[in-house]
């Protein structure tokens, strides 16, 4: 499902019109219909934090950045959520790590 559809179908059954959810966020109403219309679809970071705290979404699923159907990386990623940032950060280097490791051996 794309951003607009997302975006459009969480205004819609939070049952807010255009210009509520534009007051409530802080844009134009005609920006938030060309959200909601695909004509403009790169909406900025500040905005899509907005966006998922109005509707207590994360900004990963309004872009489509979920994990996918891979159970154990569903359950792999509620956990990361519940880490320190200091602890992801650890998490990130071994991933780092990792992926250099993977690189080096398939550039051999």
């Amino acid at each position: 499902m794309s951003f607009a559809a997302k975006l459009k179908g969480l205004r819609m059954r939070s049952g807010k019109s255009l210009q509520q959810l534009a007051d409530a966020i802080g844009i134009s109403k005609a920006h938030l219909w060309d959200l909601e219309s695909g004509k403009s679809s790169n909406p900025s970071t500040d905005l899509l934090k907005k966006l998922s705290d109005e509707f207590k979404v994360t900004v990963a699923w309004l872009v489509g950045e979920e994990p996918g159907d891979d159970d154990d990386l569903k359950v792999m990623f509620r956990q990361l959520q519940e880490l320190d940032p200091s602890d992801r950060e650890i998490v990130q280097a071994v991933i780092d790590a990792q992926k250099r490791q993977k690189d080096r051996g398939s550039a051999d």
